[in-house]
């Protein structure tokens, strides 16, 4: 079976790359009929907050991706101990004690060498003796994985395709500092094998990290999983943009984007496929597939996801929105309003409009006459559905106006707006009592 984890660190609020590694690792695992998992990986305990962990599930769960299993990392320290302990006896973890300026120094001397910047390995040099009198001089070491050098690394990328790392161009990574605490490195490897991950789907800035972890999954005695590093995304620009990391959930929420919007923009980013407003998490894991995805960087373009929003609400059927509607906003003034909307929020402002009261329009002497002609049509006419075009007939057969010298007027006076929704539909739920009111307040300048 396919398992997949997204796997963030509880340190801030997800921002759209995060969230677009969440889905697409969600639509890999859906469109092969596996497992996606949540892992916290909050070994950092001075800056993990429970805060963001409850926010990064919130926003989970707004975007529809539904896990199938959460782990936190602080919970499992005993599995790593367990694991060190047995890489420590097999020599695949050693202990160093070289201060951050030594290493500096050390490779400060092998650039001006000329020579690539790789850990000498000297701790490996002591003798036990010299270990344990440091260890009991309370000198405590960090910790480093041995690389073995003598195979080259490689793996078929599920993106990148074939990919090939030589290891003795390589430093050992360290991967627990002298306080106990750990790095990213191997303890993100011991949970992707306890927890059977068989795909790891995440961004190109890993690809280093990737051909280490290969090696340590070989060292635990576990199954490599498939990789595949996505491109990063960039602003409209084109350019890797600070912006980007700042643009999250809580912000798309809050400026009315709908959470397919998103997900329809994301799950085809990276791909040569168009992104179509109308599909949802089913039929983007049903079309999902690694090989569309392409090596170029990722554009993500918010005036794009304002036109694919503005698609989504235009399709949203009123039991849908409802509780997000102006009170008393009905079935048929939804229908009436959306299709001139970019955002939900924005039915309140065409709302207002429909119960009023409404700024009195700028119409000219001509058309403050033909307003008042219109009140007296409209209050003599039958009030149906088909009002709007009973009154403009009226009109047109009793002035030989047409066009936009007929409807134009009657908008503003009737709306005080140039533009909108359809008058057949929003006259209706004007009222007659208003929109003769309306159009009398037109022909005397007055509201």
């Amino acid at each position: 079976m396919t398992v997949t984890r997204f796997a963030p660190s509880p340190t801030g609020h997800l921002h759209v790359g995060n969230i677009r590694t969440a889905l697409h690792n969600f639509l890999l695992a859906k469109q092969a009929g596996g497992r996606f998992l949540l892992r916290i990986d909050d070994t950092d305990a001075a800056r993990s907050r429970e805060e963001f962990v409850e926010g990064i599930r919130a926003d989970l769960a707004w975007l529809g991706l539904e896990t199938e299993g959460e782990e936190r990392q602080s919970a499992r320290f005993p599995i790593y101990e367990e694991a060190f302990a047995r890489l420590e006896a097999e020599g695949r973890v050693y202990p160093c004690w070289e201060s951050p300026q030594e290493l500096d120094l050390k490779r400060k001397v092998l650039l001006g060498r000329g020579l690539p910047p790789i850990y000498d390995r000297a701790a490996l040099e002591l003798s036990a003796d010299e270990k344990v009198a440091r260890i009991a001089a309370g000198d405590l070491p960090h910790w480093r994985f041995l690389l073995d050098r003598d195979e080259p690394i490689e793996w078929i990328d599920g993106i990148r395709g074939a990919q090939k790392f030589d290891a003795a161009q390589m430093s050992d990574p360290v991967v627990r500092r002298a306080d106990g605490s750990w790095l990213y490195m191997l303890p993100s490897v011991i949970d992707d094998v306890a927890m059977g991950v068989t795909q790891i789907l995440r961004g190109e800035d890993h690809v280093s990290n990737t051909a280490t972890q290969v090696q340590m999954f070989t060292a635990l005695g576990a199954p490599v999983p498939a990789f595949a590093h996505e491109a990063l995304l960039v602003g409209s620009e084109g350019k890797l943009s600070k912006r980007l990391g700042s643009l999250g959930a809580a912000h798309f929420r809050e400026a009315g984007i709908e959470p397919q919007a998103l997900t329809a923009l994301l799950g085809r980013l990276g791909t040569s496929d168009p992104v179509d407003a109308a599909l949802g998490l089913e039929e983007l894991a049903a079309a999902f597939d690694l090989a569309r995805f392409g090596r170029a960087p990722a554009r993500f373009d918010e005036a794009e996801l304002e036109r694919v929003n503005a698609a989504v609400v235009h399709a949203l059927d009123y039991d849908a929105v409802a509780a997000r509607l102006p009170a008393g906003m009905d079935a048929a003034a939804w229908a009436a309003v959306r299709p001139n909307l970019g955002r939900v929020a924005e039915a309140q402002d065409w709302w207002q409009v429909v119960t009023g009261p409404v700024a009195t329009a700028d119409i000219d002497e001509d058309d403050r006459a033909f307003c008042a002609q219109g009140a007296d049509v409209l209050s003599g006419l039958e009030w149906s559905p088909e009002v709007w075009k009973a009154l403009t007939s009226a009109l047109k057969d009793a002035t030989g106006r047409k066009g936009k010298a007929l409807f134009l007027p009657l908008r503003r006076a009737l709306t005080g707006m140039d533009h909108g929704p359809d008058m057949a539909a929003l006259l209706p739920l004007i009222g007659r009592e208003a929109a003769t009111a309306r159009l009398r307040g037109a022909s005397t300048g007055s509201a």
